[in-house]
């Protein structure tokens, strides 16, 4: 889970001035693109932080914030609505004692068919209801010919160290790497981006497994439900924050390697030694010491190594500082703790000593300086010992739990009875888009800086490039093709082609050796000459503009071709609780604004046009926007699981329902070679008897 330093890593150590040790004096050469993108990232986490540090130090009601800012979590961790707590069905399946120990195999179901293997360990010899802890594991694989043992088998120390020590201790499987292996890696490696679009991360079945926990714990004689502990390190440090952040039941937290700032994340390239349970889904657009701030008051200890490549020194200092400003505003200053131990990024015994000692202070009262009778753990129990299950339930649901964790909208969807129920849909779908999915825009009203850079005339055509700011720091050029001679004002019509990378190559084969003048640094390809002779006879016959805008990260501004790069610059987008796509739909409407800011050009029906994910862009844009005349979409996805990606939308809605609303805003041209999936739209313009004109679905040229 080491971060290799990769080429975007580099050239975001080039733009920032703060980064960890890890990754300084590194030479970097980065292109435009990558060095827009760097800036941007760099920019964008300095204003979450510091918004965020200012909501920290100036909030006079932590309770009342608290409550808000757990609402928010448990929304960003898919548990909004809170699942039904369904009958844990718990099963012991063994018991194995050894050195005063006792361990039992246990599983439940924290919902149905979503099983959690579990051991629990407790002194052989117990009078009276004990303290306990909550151990959620980091990633410890441990496979004997192809079989999982969990988790927990490489953690059995710490539970082992408890029960000898005056606790229970329940040590709970991940859903990676448990006996029964789901994923944790949707969007690191395995392409489902989908995940953000439902509003998914494994940090939220990680956090609600933790809850049924606590719950399967109140069952327990031998448990003191009034004094639980939780802990755990790496992935089980980032577990150990989301339980006691959502669960006033845990009164005492210790978290080893399992929280840095976004600064290091983002900026520092942390992201990419990260698998998907670390994060939640940022709607609100958190930064780290949110999530430790709703522990305070209760007792909190955040510990690390100080070599740590994933968890740096700087961000892991940085979050318990702003942290202990919210212990210092409820005068509770006592309970928070910071602990380093030298060493890299493992489980280490002396590492833990801290933690022991917090918790012997917290839940049983022993005094500072107090020594521990005995700080060692060792491994006591054979793998085969502490496994659950001798075969896996046929009826688990842990393997495919990312399709169903959350809710979300019907892939049946029904058409609205009456004008009435569709305007109350619409009006609540449009609301949740901007309050769940586009929190990450800009402010409206930044300056365009709109300015032309280049203007040619050939063929009978003039050519401009003109750049403007889609944001600040992100600066994006636009081509504007019209008949040589005519004003913009008298145009008959404007047509907005976004563009995606396959996209821009087309376009530029077709005018770069023309105009290569507007290309300046580019390579350009091949020309395509029937290409040309057809746009020359489009400007010859018709008086439209055609404006050629690709997006931040094509063409002029394109980033890094490698595929793992790429894969976490859209994390990265998501972790700022954006996405690329929905700043891509916002670098669509910003170029329809700076269109529009030319003199005249106001005036022509504007049209946009896109393919693929591109196109759903391009919907969204026109649902933003005034006065869209007409939408031709080509090969429109059916739904955000295939694109595009936005945060939480299909919670609520999906590409059919967006269609809907900007087919009554704008003539709608779909171009797809299987109408019958667009059924649901069909069905809805004849139910809102929508004009022949405004809706088409059409077969790609030359498709029958």
């Amino acid at each position: 889970m080491i971060p290799r330093l990769t080429w975007l890593s580099l050239a975001l150590c080039a733009a920032s001035a703060l980064h960890s040790a890890d990754y300084r004096d590194i030479p970097t050469d980065p292109t435009e693109g990558d060095a827009m993108l760097a800036a941007y990232f760099e920019k964008e986490t300095r204003r979450l932080t510091a918004r965020n540090a200012a909501f920290i130090e100036n909030n006079t009601d932590w309770p009342a914030a608290q409550a808000d800012l757990r609402r928010q979590l448990f929304e960003m961790l898919g548990l909004q609505p809170l699942p039904a707590r369904s009958d844990l069905k718990a099963t012991i399946t063994g018991t194995t004692e050894r050195d005063g120990v006792i361990v039992e195999n246990l599983t439940f179901q924290s919902r149905p068919g979503l099983y959690v293997t579990a051991n629990f360990y407790r002194p052989a010899k117990q009078d009276g209801p004990l303290p306990t802890i909550l151990y959620v594991c980091g990633h410890g694989k441990v496979s004997i010919d192809g079989v999982s043992y969990g988790n927990k088998t490489s953690y059995q120390h710490h539970g082992t160290w408890f029960a000898k020590n005056g606790y229970t201790c329940l040590t709970i499987d991940t859903l990676q790497l448990g006996e029964i292996e789901g994923k944790h890696h949707g969007t690191h490696n395995l392409g489902r981006w989908w995940w953000n679009s439902r509003g998914y991360t494994p940090a939220g079945v990680e956090a609600w497994n933790s809850i049924r926990a606590l719950d399967y714990l109140e069952t327990r004689p031998e448990v003191d439900k009034e004094k639980f502990g939780v802990t755990g390190r790496s992935g089980g440090g980032a577990y150990t924050l989301w339980i006691a952040a959502l669960d006033d039941r845990i009164k005492v937290a210790a978290p080893v390697a399992g929280i840095t700032s976004m600064q290091n994340h983002v900026v520092d390239g942390c992201i990419e030694g990260h698998c998907d349970c670390m994060f939640m889904v940022n709607t609100y657009r958190w930064d780290f010491p949110l999530l430790t701030a709703l522990i305070a008051p209760r007792p909190l200890m955040i510990l690390n190594t100080d070599k740590d490549t994933i968890f740096p020194l700087d961000g892991v200092v940085d979050v318990y500082q702003k942290t202990r400003k919210v212990y210092e505003a409820m005068n509770a200053v006592d309970k928070i703790g910071l602990a380093f131990y030298e060493g890299p990024h493992k489980d280490t015994q002396p590492l833990r000593v801290s933690a022991f000692h917090w918790f012997e202070r917290h839940l049983k009262g022993r005094e500072i300086g107090d020594e521990l009778t005995d700080a060692s753990a060792p491994k006591i129990f054979e793998p085969t010992e502490l496994k659950v299950f001798t075969k896996l339930p046929e009826n688990e649901r842990n393997t495919f739990i990312d399709e169903y964790f959350t809710k979300r909208v019907p892939e049946d969807l029904s058409v609205p009875e009456s004008p009435s129920d569709w305007a109350a849909e619409k009006a609540l779908t449009l609301n949740r888009l901007q309050n769940r999915c586009f929190r990450g825009w800009p402010a409206a009203g930044e300056d365009l800086n709109l300015s032309e850079d280049f203007r040619g005339e050939k063929d009978g055509m003039t050519f401009s490039r003109w750049s403007f700011d889609s944001q600040a720091g992100v600066r994006l050029p636009f081509y504007l093709v019209q008949p040589a001679g005519s004003e913009t004002g008298a145009l008959d019509l404007c047509v907005v082609n976004a563009l995606d990378e396959k996209g821009w190559l087309e376009f530029l084969s077709t005018f770069g050796a023309g105009f290569s003048a507007a290309f300046p640094g580019l390579t350009l390809p091949e020309t395509n000459a029937e290409a040309y002779e057809a746009e020359k006879g489009l400007h010859a016959s018709q008086k439209w503009g055609m404006l050629y805008l690709p997006v931040r990260g094509v063409g002029p501004t394109a980033w890094t071709s490698d595929e793992k790069e790429r894969i976490h610059i859209r994390r990265r987008f998501a972790l700022l609780g954006q996405t690329l796509d929905t700043m891509r739909i916002w670098d669509i409407r910003r170029g329809i604004q700076a269109l529009r800011s030319i003199e005249g050009a106001d005036q022509p029906k504007l049209w946009i046009q896109a393919n693929g994910v591109m196109a759903g862009n391009a919907l969204y844009a026109s649902l933003y926007e005034k006065d869209i005349h007409r939408l031709d979409l080509h090969d429109l996805p059916l739904t955000h699981q295939e694109g595009p990606e936005i945060l939480n939308v299909l919670r609520f809605t999906d590409l059919p329902q967006i269609a809907a609303i900007a087919g009554e805003r704008s003539q709608l041209r779909l171009y797809t070679g299987d109408a019958e999936k667009w059924s649901y739209l069909a069905e809805f313009a004849k139910k809102m008897e929508w004009p022949e004109k405004q809706l088409q679905i059409r077969k790609p040229e030359g498709k029958e």
